[in-house]
C-alpha cells in the first residue's frame, strides 16, 4: 500500500516516517482538539505525514470499573471533527463486526486491536468497508503469522493494509520488541512500530496496566534505525490524569523534541 492512498495525508515528499499519534481514548472534544492541534503544528513543522489516533471506546479493560468511553457516537463525531478541522486523516480501533460499519462513517483508517487480529469476521468486516485497515500484531503472534491477517484483508477485496508491531509477551507482565520482525513484516505491508504499548506491563495485581514511558525514546530510535515505515504513539498533555493507558503515554510537551531526534536519525539512516 502507498501512503498516498490515505485521504488528506500531508508531507509525503519529505521521505520521513509517518506518524499515528493522539490520546489513548477520546475523553472530550476539548481534549482531542487540543492534542490534535499540537500534533499538527509539530508534524507540519518537521514535515512528518500525520494521522490522528483516538479510541472511540475501550472494550478491552482489566476491571469493570475502568473507563470505557464517553459514548460511541459522541466520540466518533469528535474524531470526525478533528479530521475536518485540521484536514488530516484519523484512525480508531474497532472491536466487533458492527463497529466496522459504524466507525467507517467517521474515520479514514480502521484499526484491529492486537488481541482481536485473528478474529476473521472482524478483519473481513473492516476490509469490506473499503477503509485502510491497520492490523496490530498480536502479542502472542510471530511476525510471519501476520501475513495471514493481511491476506484476509486482501482476499476480501481491499489492498489497503498496514501492520503495527506492539511488542511480544515476555513472561506474564512484560513486553519486548523483536526488531528482526520489522523487515520481515514489511514484505507483507507497510509496518509501524507502536512505541507506547510495546512498553506496557500488563497483568498487574492492581488491575491497572503499568508501563515504562522512560524508554519511549529508546524504542523509537531503534525502530527508526531498522527502517520502520511509521511510528505509533499515544500522547496526552497530562498522562497522570489520562483515563486510559496513562502509564505508557508520552507527555505532549515532550513530543516535538522526540520527533526532532527521530527525523534527524531518519535522515542519517537514509544517507547509507
Amino acid at each position: 500500500m502507498e501512503l498516498s492512498k490515505i485521504p488528506n495525508i500531508k508531507n509525503l515528499d519529505s521521505n520521513n516516517f509517518f506518524l499515528l499519534a493522539g490520546p489513548c481514548a477520546i475523553e472530550s472534544e476539548e481534549m482531542a482538539m487540543q492534542i490534535a492541534e499540537k500534533c499538527v503544528e509539530i508534524t507540519n513543522k518537521l514535515e512528518i505525514p500525520y494521522i490522528f489516533k483516538g479510541s472511540f471506546k475501550k472494550a478491552n479493560r482489566s476491571r469493570i470499573d475502568s473507563f470505557t468511553g464517553i459514548g460511541d457516537k459522541k466520540a466518533l463525531k469528535i474524531l470526525e471533527k478533528v479530521g475536518k478541522t485540521f484536514d488530516i486523516p484519523t484512525v480508531t480501533d474497532i472491536h466487533d463486526v458492527n463497529d466496522a460499519i459504524k466507525a467507517a462513517e467517521y474515520v479514514d483508517i480502521l484499526q484491529i486491536p492486537a488481541f482481536l487480529v485473528r478474529q476473521t469476521d472482524l478483519v473481513i468486516a473492516a476490509a469490506k468497508t473499503g477503509k485502510v485497515v491497520n492490523l496490530k500484531k498480536g502479542q502472542f503472534m510471530s511476525p510471519e503469522a501476520m501475513q495471514h491477517a493481511v491476506k484476509k484483508v486482501h482476499d476480501s477485496g481491499n489492498q489497503q493494509t498496514m501492520i503495527t508491531d506492539r511488542g511480544t509477551m515476555f513472561g506474564y507482565q512484560d513486553m519486548v520488541v523483536d526488531f528482526r520482525g520489522i523487515p520481515l513484516m514489511q514484505q507483507y505491508a507497510l509496518t509501524v512500530l507502536d512505541i507506547t504499548h510495546s512498553l506496557q506491563q500488563p497483568n498487574q495485581a492492581s488491575g491497572v496496566t503499568g508501563g515504562k514511558p522512560e524508554l519511549i525514546e529508546t524504542i523509537a530510535k531503534a525502530g527508526i534505525a531498522v527502517g520502520v515505515d511509521g511510528i505509533f504513539l499515544e500522547t496526552h498533555y497530562n498522562p497522570k490524569i489520562a483515563k486510559s493507558d496513562g502509564a505508557n503515554m508520552l507527555k505532549l510537551d515532550h513530543l516535538e523534541a522526540l520527533l526532532t531526534k527521530l527525523v534527524a536519525l531518519r535522515k542519517t539512516i537514509n544517507t547509507f
